[in-house]
């Protein structure tokens, strides 16, 4: 029944695409995904295992040969297509998100919207790639700096954000002339496929961009980060799974662009808007039910405003609507599954055994399944697990603090530094503030900071390298140095 929802059956699609081919069975059986709204099977999906990621990166090596060589503007042409295609197709992308992760339809718009900017905007940059020439040291010699690509790239990318976590990787691959294998989240491989079937309809060559279905994430990622044509991972996801990669990409050197886990603080100076800073609150904490790696994490409110803000707070997070995520109005969706219900609630426990105070929601919504209500939580310290690690769910914990020093202090005391955010109208303390905060991206005043022009990407145990903006496409190129002799004026 959900296939009918679609506009276009064909991107729904119940197989791997390797090499630019259907593969519906791999003789090791299928798997289940479910809706995470009713519980209900989707769809039974192949499982991919070692000799299908192999097949995989092979053809993507024999591919990577013929489209390195193609020019630069006609990669570009193709990304941009497949960028056209994205748009064309926005209503039925932004169904399989819903239908398979969960959030809003509205949102997952919105994530389609962000999802082909990347497209967009590495289709441009595809033209835009250039060397440098350096002044020689002897006069017989000329220096020049060229920039190549990398090779064949593999992705592993998370149920979150089932479309923009691919197409902010592939967009900059693809335009870089590289090819690129992706593993999407076992729970989310859905709106992937529907990304293949459009890249075959742009015009991407065979296996340029090839997707691997199933829940053997393991035997797969082993083979990924252990090929040695793979010269390239990106990965989206925890630190824990982050860390295990970088290991197994270490043993071939591979260069490797890590966005992990977060803890992001945001910061309520007494001098802020209240409007402003209401709206910004709820947007980064409740955007995708407030399982985002951005997502404030602790919100810092300074003692003089605290009980006001709080207040205000818990009246409009108790006025958020919950439901299934194709039903009209609904702002919060499910959890992604049961597991990270749990995560919530044993770190809403914690709190309030350590005296934090529940002012809005606090327990699983009459709805039932993975639905969970938005919270608000008042009187949360430091040391308790709610503000040290990342809940990844729709709980708000609010911390009190005195000074801008110790709101700095709070705000660095992680060992993630991905986004934070700050609320004042003092521009000399927004400054100073903005510099102290050990952060990747600082949202001023905004609780939306996602864009494709703009350095997405962490320090600390948040990650490694950035994504998005100019500075993306260089995490798939090579700098490679040519010094040429002989050239002396006769």
């Amino acid at each position: 029944m959900s296939k009918q929802l679609l506009k276009d059956p064909l991107l729904w699609r119940e197989a791997a695409f390797i090499n630019g081919e259907w593969l519906a069975d791999t003789g090791h059986g299928h798997y289940s995904l479910r809706n995470p709204a009713s519980g209900d099977v989707l769809v039974q999906l192949p499982v991919c295992r070692e000799e299908q990621a192999e097949l995989a990166v092979e053809s993507a090596h024999q591919a990577y040969l013929t489209w390195s060589k193609v020019p630069a503007k006609q990669r570009a042409e193709v990304v941009h297509r497949w960028y056209q295609l994205v748009v064309e197709h926005k209503e039925d992308l932004a169904t399989l998100i819903t239908l398979e992760e969960g959030k809003p339809l509205a949102e997952a718009r919105g994530e389609i919207d962000y999802a082909s900017s990347f497209l967009q905007w590495f289709a441009e940059e595809a033209k835009r790639v250039r060397g440098d020439v350096i002044p020689a040291p002897k006069d017989s010699q000329r220096i020049v700096a060229l920039k190549q690509p990398i090779g064949v790239c593999a992705a592993i990318t998370p149920w979150n954000f089932p479309a923009a976590m691919i197409t902010r990787k592939a967009g900059p691959a693809l335009a870089a002339g590289c090819s690129m294998v992706v593993k999407p989240a076992s729970q989310t491989p859905l709106t992937a496929l529907a990304l293949a079937e459009l890249a075959r309809r742009a015009g991407v060559p065979a296996g340029v961009f090839s997707v691997l279905t199933g829940n053997a994430t393991r035997p797969v990622g082993n083979v990924l980060t252990g090929h040695r044509l793979v010269r390239k991972i990106t990965f989206t996801g925890s630190t824990e799974v982050g860390r295990v990669l970088l290991a197994q990409s270490a043993q071939t050197v591979k260069k490797c662009s890590m966005e992990l886990g977060g803890n992001a603080p945001l910061i309520v100076f007494d001098d802020a808007d209240l409007d402003l800073a209401v709206e910004g609150i709820l947007n980064a904490k409740f955007r995708n039910t407030g399982q985002s790696c951005i997502a404030a994490n602790r919100v810092l409110i300074q003692e003089g405003i605290y009980p006001q803000l709080a207040e205000r707070l818990a009246l409009r997070t108790a006025e958020l609507k919950v439901g299934n995520g194709l039903e009209p109005s609904v702002q919060i969706g499910p959890m992604i599954d049961a597991a990270a219900v749990e995560k919530v609630e044993e770190h809403l426990r914690d709190a309030i055994a350590g005296g934090a105070r529940v002012l809005a929601g606090g327990k699983r919504h009459a709805l039932g399944g993975a639905f969970f209500e938005p919270t608000v939580v008042a009187d949360v310290n430091r040391d308790m697990t709610i503000a040290r690690d990342e809940t990844f769910g729709p709980v708000m914990p609010l911390l009190r603090f005195a000074s801008e020093a110790e709101a700095v202090a709070l705000a660095n005391d992680t060992d993630f530094g991905l986004a934070a955010y700050l609320f004042s109208r003092d521009a000399a303390r927004i400054w100073r503030t903005a510099e102290a905060l050990e952060a990747g991206m600082v949202g001023i005043n905004t609780g939306l900071i996602s864009n494709e022009v703009a350095p997405f990407g962490g320090i600390k145990q948040s990650g490694l390298g950035r994504e998005g903006s100019h500075y993306g496409i260089e995490e798939f190129l090579e700098l490679k140095y040519l010094c040429w002799d002989g050239v002396a004026a006769v």
